[in-house]
């Protein structure tokens, strides 16, 4: 009997796995993808508007508007990341909307992704509110850009799912001066030529 009401627990607990294991592939496959198409090859990020609502909101937007479509890579730091998403092959900076709102610390306590290889993060100046439409690809662990109780840290919202290839070799690309910028331009621009949402 006893045995019986133990094996029938274990079945519920099975059961009850199976369907959290479930719903959590169902949440991945669900995550909005974004396709960029750069003139170093292409690259496919996936978003998580349940860990940084509205730093993917922002985002997205940014894609749909089209603002991405002829866009650098204006910094690139071999061990370091690689950013873009501001200035245009001319390196004047586009205009961009109001910025977002830093969600590090809440999409950390979400369970949301730290900056890691291959995580999608908002670049933003010293002030954490000051995030708008630049973006920066973790080439390396950089668990010092992470928030924490003593600072904001930097907002992950994403990670490349297909395409680190791209991203790998763009951050090897000889880099100088270029425009406004003293150092990290990549000397063959790195073009964005379309950036899609994919669903």
């Amino acid at each position: 009997m006893k045995f019986r009401s133990f094996s029938g627990i274990a079945r519920v607990v099975v059961a009850a796995s199976a369907l959290v294991f479930i719903a959590s592939s169902a949440l991945a496959e669900g995550a909005p993808k974004v396709k960029f198409a750069t003139t170093a090859g292409d690259f496919v990020v996936e978003v998580y508007p349940d860990k940084a609502p509205a730093t993917v909101d922002n985002f997205l937007q940014y894609v749909k508007d089209k603002h991405y479509n002829g866009t650098i890579f204006h910094r690139v730091i071999d061990n370091f990341m690689v950013q873009g998403g501001g200035y245009d092959a001319n390196y004047a900076e586009k205009k961009t909307r109001a910025p977002v709102v830093h969600e590090g610390r809440e999409a950390l306590a979400k369970g949301g992704p730290r900056n890691v290889v291959g995580t999608l993060a908002m670049a933003r100046t010293q002030d954490p509110n000051s995030a708008s439409a630049q973006f920066f690809i973790n080439v390396k662990d950089n668990g010092f850009l992470d928030p924490s109780v003593s600072a904001p840290g930097y907002t992950v919202f994403g990670k490349v799912v297909s395409g680190m290839e791209t991203i790998q070799a763009m951050k090897t690309t000889p880099t100088g001066s270029g425009g406004p910028f003293r150092t990290d331009v990549p000397k063959t621009p790195i073009l964005i030529n379309s950036a899609t949402l994919l669903k």
